[in-house]
């Protein structure tokens, strides 16, 4: 029953893994058809295209990176035991790339914004912070592991 389960799982991380994948590449001809679309019409709005465009590639690689976390960690490795410092390096690549799309992301609302009504600042500030709290978190959570391991380790060399 396990063995199925564990197959039943596989199947479906790497199914929805695929069609994220197929999701993000989508995305990314979307934003390029739009770019060429509005580049026939004025430079403003090959101006906005280009702006969205950048958004949605940002957000692409950041759906991709979540597909292939899961093809990785669920599909290949399944639910194998691993050391605690591969994990907690597999969950820092992870959160850095979500970070550093929510920083761009934050970077190319700051930009769109700015130009149309500054008043209207507050999303993308609060988006930035949301990406600097995330790698603050990321920071708390590798010194707190970090530290962790260290002690496993020490007790396991203790006993050994």
């Amino acid at each position: 029953m396990t063995k199925t389960m564990d197959l039943l799982s596989r199947i479906a991380f790497g199914t929805a893994s695929l069609v994220l994948m197929a999701m993000s590449l989508t995305l990314v001809v979307y934003g390029i058809i739009e770019v060429a679309v509005a580049a026939g019409s004025s430079w403003r709005a090959a101006s906005d295209a280009l702006l969205a465009a950048i958004g949605y590639v940002v957000i692409s690689l950041a759906v991709f990176d979540v597909a292939k976390y899961f093809i990785e960690e669920e599909v290949i490795r399944g639910r194998e035991l691993r050391l605690p410092s591969e994990a907690r390096r597999s969950l820092t690549k992870f959160i850095s790339t979500i970070s550093i799309a929510v920083f761009i992301e934050g970077l190319v609302t700051v930009f769109r914004v700015s130009k149309q009504d500054i008043e209207q600042m507050l999303y993308p500030t609060a988006l930035l912070l949301t990406a600097i709290l995330i790698v603050v978190g990321l920071g708390v959570f590798q010194r707190l592991s970090a530290s962790v391991e260290r002690e496993v380790e020490a007790k396991d060399k203790k006993r050994g």
